[in-house]
C-alpha cells in the first residue's frame, strides 16, 4: 500500500519532474479555453464609497452633538460650582442659579419668590453633577458661555 504523499504525487505530478495536469489548475492553460473577462466593479465601488461616506458623515454628526452636549454640561457645572453657595446642596434637589450684584449665586429660592435675574434651574444628581432642568427666561446659552455653533 502506498502512502498518501506518493498517491498525491502521482495524481498531480507534485514532487516529480512532470508538469501538473491542467485540469486541476484554477485558471485556463490553453488558448482554446474561454477568455477571462474581469468584472466591471465601478458600480460596486461607487455604491460602497457613497455608503461609507454617508455612514461616516452620520457618525461625525453624532460625535459633534455629543461633544457640544458635553461642553454645555461642563459649562453649567462650572457656573454652578463657581457661584456663591451659602449652603451644602443635597443630591436630588433642584437649585436656582441667579445673577445678583454682578456675581452668580446658587439658591434654594425659586424664581417666582425672588426677583433676581434667573439664569437656570439645576438639579444635583448622585455623582455631584448639576443637570440643567430649565433655562431662565430670556437667557441664551451661547451668550452666557460665549460660544458659537461653529465647531
Amino acid at each position: 500500500m502506498k502512502n498518501q504523499e506518493d498517491s498525491l504525487a502521482e495524481i498531480t505530478g507534485i514532487g516529480t519532474d512532470e508538469k501538473p495536469s491542467g485540469a486541476f489548475l484554477p485558471y485556463p492553460t490553453s488558448t482554446l479555453s474561454p477568455s477571462i473577462v474581469p468584472n466591471d466593479l465601478t458600480s460596486f465601488k461607487s455604491r460602497g464609497v457613497s455608503q461609507v461616506e454617508r455612514d461616516l458623515q452620520q457618525k461625525l454628526v453624532e460625535i459633534r452633538e455629543q461633544y457640544v452636549s458635553a461642553i454645555t454640561h461642563f459649562n453649567w457645572n462650572k457656573l454652578a460650582y463657581e457661584a456663591d453657595i451659602n449652603f451644602e446642596p443635597v443630591v436630588g434637589q433642584t437649585y436656582y442659579l441667579y445673577e445678583a450684584r454682578g456675581r452668580n449665586l446658587l439658591s434654594m429660592i425659586s424664581p417666582d419668590q425672588w426677583f433676581q435675574k434667573h439664569l437656570a434651574s439645576l438639579r444635583l444628581n448622585y455623582d455631584r453633577q448639576f443637570i440643567l432642568e430649565e433655562l431662565g427666561e430670556g437667557i441664551e446659552e451661547r451668550e452666557l458661555f460665549g460660544t458659537t455653533d461653529e465647531a
